[in-house]
């Protein structure tokens, strides 16, 4: 039997998980440990003993994946192919002597929706909010979400909703839950970067960094134009503060949530 497959570290989630070209030339695959070694070594400086350290992993182990990373963003370069970031078989790590529990909101959101799932060949799909009952609008601390709201898209439209109870579950079962409810996607407010992984090793595309009713943000994304944040990140992981960043609501940003 093949040797099981040894963790990686990572210690940076991607800001941005898509890098789109002509989508008639193909796409390009990049695990989060390939994009973590590209980062060591070609952004941080780091030699392939430092990179395989950072990584956990042998320093062979450490070569074959920067060259395989390197050779994949070739590619996509010289061919016109989009990039698209998730996956890998890694842990994440909130070590600060490596800088890695500075997370902020980025100031510039994208926009997007339905489209980047229908290239997927998804038509159907189910979309959940962190909701807030009372008010109708996106719960802002995802960790603490008591409720999703679910639609149900088919074609471009709504087919339906459902407010479903989380159970008192938070942080990282949340996206147990969330794969329960078969949610292809996740709108929601501010979101700490476990969570983050949790959801992208589920298969859930993120949508951060929303406010509002949350009836409009999906209304937004079937057209488009949702606002959102490609890498919601928080000041602090939530581990080390059970989801508040000490801070009063608003004064960081979004929030600084988990």
């Amino acid at each position: 039997m093949p040797r099981p497959q040894k963790m990686r570290t990572v210690y940076q989630l991607p800001v941005c998980r898509s890098f789109l070209a002509d989508p008639s030339s193909g796409d390009i695959s990049l695990t989060l440990d390939e994009l973590e070694a590209i980062r060591l070594t070609d952004q941080e400086g780091l030699d392939q003993s430092a990179c395989a350290e950072r990584l956990h992993v042998a320093r062979s182990t450490a070569q074959n994946i920067l060259r395989g990373a390197r050779g994949k963003v070739a590619d996509a370069l010289v061919n016109g192919k989009s990039i698209h970031i998730a996956g890998g078989n890694v842990e994440y790590s909130d070590d600060s002597r490596f800088g890695c529990c500075r997370w902020e909101f980025r100031s510039v959101p994208a926009v997007g929706g339905i489209n980047g799932l229908r290239k997927e060949g998804k038509e159907t799909m189910n979309v959940a909010v962190t909701y807030e009952k009372e008010t109708g609008d996106i719960f802002q601390h995802f960790g603490r979400t008591e409720y999703f709201k679910v639609y149900e898209l088919d074609g471009g439209r709504i087919a339906g909703s459902r407010v479903v109870s989380t159970n008192g579950q938070g942080h990282g079962a949340l996206a147990g839950v969330l794969k329960e409810l078969k949610a292809d996607a996740l709108i929601c407010g501010g979101i700490g970067g476990g969570a983050q992984m949790a959801l992208s090793e589920a298969g859930i595309r993120l949508y951060g960094g929303c406010s509002g009713s949350a009836d409009q943000a999906v209304s937004d994304f079937l057209n488009g134009s949702l606002h959102y944040q490609e890498d919601v990140r928080c000041d602090h992981h939530g581990e080390h503060h059970g989801g508040d960043c000490g801070h009063e609501a608003g004064t960081c940003g979004h929030g600084c949530h988990s």
